[in-house]
């Protein structure tokens, strides 16, 4: 029965000479509907309806190119030979570390044009993070990659997963653990976590903490089951420790913040909101 098994076409769709790869589409949809969650999360904070899509015009590309550029360096080896597969995107080969890096130093610089907080915004958009994380990981699912040391068919069905997922992970006459499905359902169940810390009025920055850390554990524990991955020095798993990294560095920042006066709440008004509800206010005390 093995043998037969056949896995899923990577193309989405085809339309004349071009080609939507399930890849590209899945984390396409991931982004979209995280982007609809933030920007509405943002104009409940007094941002303008427009700010995410101006802050993806650029945080977009970029992130796709960190993403890239931090998979290429750690995996060069694959690409020596024929460096033109370092722009084959629709293969795979989008490390999220790097993604992140990317796209929130853009959103940084972006807040500091626009006189926005950084932070509050980085608490808006951590939520649609792992949501779209947790989508994109079935463009790697359609890849067949991100997956786990071998196991048996009777193992995946003891997980109770149905048979398509199963059938997938039949790689090379091999049944793999789905260590893409683990990190989606860990990545889903941390979106309604974060989403649910919003209900407290945290310090700014804390909930973007919150997901580094988050997503850092699961990583980290991940990265022991999974077969493909990337090493510094061909030794140290690249996720583990940047994983380890964050975590630390997420933890001294939230204490340190804390530590500080008049730090800012996630609830407040963003910083053009505010100023325009003190001019309100002042308008009222003349009209008295």
């Amino acid at each position: 029965m093995e043998e037969t098994i056949q896995p899923y076409s990577r193309v989405f769709l085809e339309i004349g000479p071009l080609t939507i790869y399930w890849y590209g589409a899945l984390i396409g949809l991931g982004v979209f509907i995280g982007y609809l969650i933030a920007t509405r999360e943002a104009v409940k904070r007094g941002y303008p309806k427009e700010m995410y899509a101006d802050i993806l015009l650029f945080a977009l590309p970029i992130a796709i190119l960190s993403a890239r550029l931090y998979y290429v360096i750690f995996r060069w080896e694959q690409f020596a030979d024929n460096p033109i597969r370092v722009f084959y995107i629709w293969e795979g080969g989008l490390a999220i570390h790097g993604g992140v890096i990317g796209g929130m130093l853009t959103a940084y610089v972006f807040a500091k044009k626009r006189g926005y907080s950084f932070w509050q915004i980085a608490d808006i958009t951590a939520p649609s993070l792992l949501l779209a994380q947790a989508i994109g990981r079935w463009g790697n699912f359609m890849n067949q990659e991100v997956y786990g040391g071998p196991v048996t068919r009777e193992f995946l069905e003891g997980l109770m997963l149905p048979d398509f997922i199963i059938n997938q992970m039949y790689i090379n006459g091999t049944y793999y653990h789905p260590t893409f499905l683990y990190e989606s359902i860990w990545n889903l169940l941390g979106f309604f976590l974060l989403i649910y810390l919003r209900r407290f009025n945290l310090k700014q920055g804390e909930i973007f903490m919150t997901y580094l850390v988050y997503y850092s554990f699961g990583r980290f524990f991940l990265e022991i089951v999974r077969l493909d991955y990337l090493l510094i020095g061909g030794i140290l798993k690249t996720a583990q420790v940047m994983s380890i990294i964050l975590i630390v560095g997420a933890v001294i920042f939230t204490i340190y913040r804390r530590k500080q006066p008049n730090t800012p709440n996630y609830h407040d008004l963003a910083p053009t909101a505010q100023t325009k509800q003190t001019t309100k206010n002042q308008k009222k005390k003349k009209k008295k």
